[in-house]
């Protein structure tokens, strides 16, 4: 990209003193726009983030149409419009099927979904009942899910209106550490939720040893589209300082953060019949079975890198 994207520094939302330490460096291994961003770590409460940073105009410069998640919420998407009762019964099938886009279990009521991309997850829930909307950044994916009838605002959260009734649950998956003030976005989400509402979030799960052994290469962080990192702990303090008690973690039967990070060293040295296999895995195409089992044991020892945050709205909150 010829063009210099503008970057600011950031100190840690949580309000701490001053005092942080240099954690890795990362580049944008997606889609390889420069630049090298710096991960710091708060010394006073361990919460992770990317700073310098892109600002939140120049950001937008890293969500090219072809980005990922959107096509995979498509309802095109493979899988996007099975239901529950239609998945396979067997034994065998029940265990291998992954865990994601998990959430309480609650009777059917108002839904949002902060990032809904394509609408794959507001069709699956408007079929178990749910009176869904949605919420997307990205005006190609969101207006593929206005397509199908869903009520989607096409804008950044911060810009979208108040709702006319409040929200029973509030879902996004993998869209916290992409926001740049998650505690202002939080809050307001609080504001927006009905009394005993929950929020779903999933996000990855720095503190995972996955991270710690591939270190920039880990293809959870992301960079710089990931502006937060964080982990059981650091999650549970945002979400409380901002209105929630996190009430469960359900981590992820996804062997993916450990098969790509894999494939992001083999590229380095220049293996890439090797690299291209591991892709291979990650998409399905080869040694399925092999890849659920590996998801299952990562997910049981929590140890996949990704996790699913429950937290239920604290009611005496002032926010």
């Amino acid at each position: 990209m010829k063009e210099t994207l503008e970057t600011e520094t950031v100190s840690c939302p949580l309000g701490c003193p001053p005092g942080d330490e240099f954690v890795v460096s990362g580049r944008d291994r997606l889609h390889g726009v420069p630049g090298e961003f710096p991960v710091i770590r708060c010394r006073h409460c361990g919460l992770l983030r990317t700073s310098p940073r892109p600002t939140p105009a120049a950001i937008q410069h890293y969500y090219p149409t072809a980005y990922g998640p959107y096509a995979s919420s498509s309802i095109s998407a493979p899988g996007a419009l099975a239901r529950p009762a239609q998945r396979p019964r067997s034994l065998a099938a029940r265990l291998l099927t992954p865990r994601t886009n998990v959430i309480p279990p609650l009777q059917p009521g108002r839904l949002l979904e902060i990032g809904c991309g394509a609408g794959a997850f507001l069709h699956r829930m408007a079929q178990e009942g749910w009176e869904v909307e949605g919420l997307e950044l990205s005006p190609e994916a969101g207006e593929e899910a206005r397509s199908l009838g869903f009520p989607v605002f096409i804008g950044s959260l911060a810009d979208a209106p108040d709702p006319v009734r409040p929200y029973d649950l509030i879902a996004g998956w993998m869209v916290l550490e992409h926001l740049h003030d998650p505690l202002q976005m939080l809050r307001k989400l609080w504001r927006w939720s009905a009394p005993g509402g929950w929020i779903t979030l999933s996000v990855p799960d720095a503190g995972a040893l996955e991270f710690k052994l591939f270190q920039d290469a880990w293809y959870a962080l992301d960079v710089p589209r990931h502006l937060f990192h964080f982990t059981p702990r650091t999650a549970a303090r945002v979400l409380r300082q901002s209105g929630w008690e996190l009430r469960r973690i359900v981590w992820h039967d996804n062997p993916n953060n450990l098969i790509l990070s894999l494939r992001n060293r083999f590229q380095e040295r220049g293996w890439q019949r090797a690299a291209d296999l591991l892709k291979d895995v990650a998409d399905g195409r080869r040694h399925g079975r092999a890849r659920a089992l590996l998801g299952k044991l990562l997910g049981s020892l929590r140890a996949s890198g990704r996790m699913t945050l429950w937290a239920r709205r604290i009611e005496d909150s002032d926010r």
